[in-house]
């Protein structure tokens, strides 16, 4: 399984568009390397977890075929993780497919964004070849060869956020992203159904600052109750990538001080553009 991370930072991206904040000026001088554009994972090529407005610049940035993708899982329905607007060239004269139909799985209020977002400029043509699935938390299935666990986060209230599970020839991945800790009995049903993951990324959006109940979001300690947690469930072990991503711009993410709490903590922060293969 080949896990790329093709965007790390929160929906500002850092630096963040509109900021004029030190840690904003010092990244724009720092240059492209320190750079984090929004969410995206792309499993083998073949997987995008969530698509942000640079999904477009990710392809050929990093070398990603768009149209090689079978499906597209979406944790929830923010613009940062969610751009639907671009679907709309999936087709016709935009596009010729390498495979015809791209299936998009995501809640109710995803699918709503869907439909508005690409309500004006949508060609009977390209609609045909994109199929909408909605699917609520807790939610088990297989699409492509892959198994698939969806369970909820702990991010919105206003809809069925989700977090996923993907597993492929024995090898799994854990998609902890836009929440804060998640409920021990959530955990407890990816154990039931046989989640073991070789690579856990969990959101760091706010790094070593402080976060609360009410953050939708978590930092470092909160991952690692969260490792904890899941670690004393058998569903990571001593040998599972730690994975760290999501950052703010307020929380400081240069390579530099993200290397000092990776060393800290025995975790990998991620960058734009890091490949992992397990």
């Amino acid at each position: 399984m080949k896990i790329q991370f093709l965007g790390t930072g929160a929906a500002e991206g850092v630096p963040a568009m509109f900021c004029a904040c030190p840690v904003c000026k010092q990244i724009r001088l720092m240059g492209k390397q320190e750079v984090r554009t929004r969410s995206q994972v792309v499993i083998d090529g073949e997987i995008s977890v969530d698509f942000p407005p640079e999904a477009y610049y990710h392809s050929f940035e990093r070398g990603v075929d768009c149209s090689a993708l079978k499906f597209i899982l979406i944790t929830h329905s923010h613009m940062d993780h969610f751009y639907a607007h671009d679907f709309i060239l999936h087709g016709y004269k935009y596009a010729k497919l390498t495979e015809q139909k791209l299936k998009i799985f995501g809640n109710a209020e995803v699918e709503k964004v869907f439909k508005e977002c690409t309500a004006r400029e949508m060609r009977s043509e390209v609609a045909a070849s994109i199929e909408f699935k909605k699917i609520q938390p807790f939610c088990v299935f297989e699409e492509c060869g892959y198994k698939i666990i969806a369970i909820p986060s702990n991010h919105r209230t206003k809809e069925d956020s989700l977090l996923y599970y993907v597993e492929k020839g024995g090898k799994g991945y854990l998609h902890f992203y836009d929440t804060y800790k998640v409920d021990i009995e959530v955990l407890k049903f990816l154990k039931a159904n046989g989640a073991r993951a070789n690579v856990v990324a969990f959101d760091c959006t706010f790094a070593e600052n402080p976060s609360n109940e009410n953050s939708r979001h978590m930092n470092i300690y909160d991952d690692m109750q969260m490792k904890d947690a899941l670690k004393d469930l058998q569903i990571i072990d001593e040998n599972t990538k730690i994975i760290i991503t999501h950052f703010s711009h307020n929380s400081n993410p240069t390579r530099e001080r993200l290397a000092a709490i990776s060393q800290k903590f025995g975790v990998i922060a991620a960058y734009d553009g890091m490949e992992v293969e397990v």
